[in-house]
């Protein structure tokens, strides 16, 4: 991870410590390439290229709602890519059983590749999984699974072994549409927990 407040903040509630629901909205600079808006418990980081005065005079209390997404987004000239879950899982020791293939050829992988950084594509039982390096620099993992091998648990047993790409002592993040219900259910079935939620503005 890297020194920004951010990839502290994710760090940290990844091992449980979560920051105080106090209402506090930081606003930090931006981590990467990427702007983002990460939700906690009543505390939010927004990691936008904006005066701390604006982002605070707009932002509603409660729950992120769609209009100050919007504004946010014509403010800086992005677009979000919708409200995520964000989970977390602990690190794995052993090598994973999974196989590295390198290709960008799967529309999975072909995401990976324009969103993170140091990006590696592996195979296991009919399903695709990405791994690299995301907002602040955390260890992201994605997973597609093919039509066909759905519904026999492949996506929980390629999930677990992704959480070894890390070692036992790293911890890995993904982001999933709230909607999702199937890879919801995978990667908690997997060990991941939710953290919090997010939108990126690409």
């Amino acid at each position: 991870m890297t020194s920004h407040r951010l990839a502290a903040l994710l760090e940290d509630a990844a091992r449980g410590r979560f920051p105080d629901p106090d209402g506090l909205v930081e606003v930090l600079p931006p981590a990467g390439t990427a702007m983002a808006v990460v939700g906690f418990t009543a505390h939010y980081a927004i990691a936008v290229d904006l005066a701390a005065e604006w982002v605070r005079e707009r932002l509603p209390e409660g729950d992120l709602i769609a209009p100050f997404l919007a504004e946010l987004g014509g403010k800086i000239g992005r677009r979000d890519d919708g409200i995520d879950v964000v989970l977390a899982a602990g690190g794995l020791d052993g090598e994973p059983a999974l196989t590295e293939t390198g290709t960008a050829a799967h529309p999975r992988a072909a995401r990976a590749f324009a969103r993170r950084a140091d990006v590696r594509v592996f195979e296991a039982e009919g399903a695709v999984v990405t791994f690299g390096r995301g907002l602040a620099g955390r260890a992201e993992v994605s997973i597609e699974v093919e039509p066909a091998a759905r519904g026999r648990g492949v996506a929980r047993r390629a999930l677990v072994e992704a959480r070894r790409l890390v070692g036992a002592d790293g911890v890995v993040f993904a982001q999933v549409a709230p909607g999702n219900a199937a890879s919801l259910r995978a990667f908690l079935r997997a060990g991941f927990e939710p953290i919090g939620s997010e939108a990126l503005f690409l």
